[in-house]
């Protein structure tokens, strides 16, 4: 393929950091729409989609971007040392959100989305490089067999082998034994982002490369929205088969059934995107297509940013605290949402309208930087 940018990568990259935005702040987590939680153990919600869609984009990134370098001739050790050093900083990034605001170095979680994504760049980075698409495959189904005999065959002390219960399975010991009491707080015993399930994350990312791959390949554009499209209905299939047959389909464990199915989504997903944008014949189409899309585009080319951003206002709002008439505390974010929640549009609606406006804010921080051509990269 050509060297230009793929508008649609930025478009699908800023639809899922705008979705992302949206469900981690509604303005009452005890009234939400279905789709805009997680689901509470298996099974899945549009919420479960948007972690292994960024997973999936960066894949897809790392493919195109280390494609052009390696064509360029780049030094592939110096190139491995850059994107650990990326690797590096966004874990960084993402444990100062998990540090602030309270500073507490005896709790403080260690895992989290953004340290996910920096130990998936990092392991995915000496595959891209130096292993073809047939390797790429083979690591990809080694990850999920070797993940799926700790899950179901080795014993966890006192519990047994096999029980996937929350807190009980082998990943939920395996963070317990060693990381402690720097866990997810609203569990303690498990993490949604532990060590053992950043094996099946990680396929998902490579399956992005592969996807990648396919689109820097010499086919066809129109061959490669039909294989997309044909891959996604694929691991749709392969997920719901496995959700019968080996284990349930579930976010918090990433299990193989989870990681094909989001897959096989986020390659459908994609596709919408880019055929109308980067390879429809049609200009109108194209033309239309962009204008409706811009903003997602906007969103898209500043989403570690504007992540990493949300998370701290979101936080500042639960920290900061006014006194109130009666002598009580009530925290700026809870002060702000009290017009809303008066609205008499019931509490799952004036919740989401939070959502909305706190995305809607979001969106003009990286419109502002947009127009200023302010791009963070890292």
């Amino acid at each position: 393929m050509n060297d230009r940018r793929l508008v649609s990568l930025d478009a699908f990259r800023g639809f899922t950091i705008a979705a992302m935005v949206l469900v981690n702040n509604p303005g009452d987590w005890g009234h939400l729409y279905a789709p805009l939680e997680h689901a509470k153990w298996n099974g899945w919600t549009f919420t479960d989609c948007i972690f292994p869609f960024f997973l999936f984009i960066g894949g897809v990134a790392m493919a195109l971007s280390l494609g052009r370098l390696a064509a360029a001739g780049a030094d592939k050790p110096r190139l491995l040392a850059k994107l650990a050093k990326r690797a590096m900083l966004i874990f960084l990034i993402g444990f100062l959100l998990n540090f602030m605001p309270y500073f507490n170095i005896e709790k403080v979680r260690i895992p989290g989305v953004l340290q996910r994504i920096a130990l998936c760049t990092l392991l995915a980075a000496p595959i891209v490089v130096y292993c073809g698409w047939r390797m790429q495959l083979a690591v990809i189904a080694g990850l999920l067999a070797l993940y799926s005999v700790l899950m179901l065959y080795v014993p966890v002390p006192g519990i047994g082998a096999g029980v996937l219960a929350p807190g009980q399975d082998f990943g939920a010991w395996v963070d317990r034994t060693l990381l402690g009491r720097h866990l997810w707080v609203q569990t303690k015993t498990w993490d949604p982002e532990g060590l053992v399930s950043t094996l099946p994350a990680l396929c998902s990312q490579l399956f992005g490369v592969l996807a990648g791959r396919w689109l820097a390949s010499s086919v066809d554009r129109g061959r490669q929205v039909a294989g997309l499209i044909g891959a996604g209905v694929a691991c749709v299939a392969i997920g719901m088969f496995l959700d019968i047959i080996l284990m349930p389909i579930n976010k918090s464990l990433w299990t193989p059934s989870y990681c094909f199915l989001m897959t096989g989504l986020a390659c459908l997903a994609f596709a919408a995107f880019y055929w109308p944008l980067d390879v429809s014949p049609s200009p109108r189409v194209r033309t239309v297509a962009a204008r409706w899309t811009r903003p997602f585009v906007i969103y898209g080319m500043n989403a570690l940013f504007v992540f990493a951003f949300s998370g701290f206002i979101a936080k500042m709002l639960g920290y900061v605290k006014f006194a109130q008439p009666d002598g009580s505390l009530r925290t700026l974010g809870r002060t702000l949402y009290a017009p809303i929640a008066a609205l008499p549009i019931g509490a799952v609606n004036t919740s989401l309208l939070h959502a909305v406006l706190f995305d809607a804010c979001m969106f003009l921080v990286a419109w502002g930087m947009w127009r200023k051509r302010w791009f963070v990269k890292v």
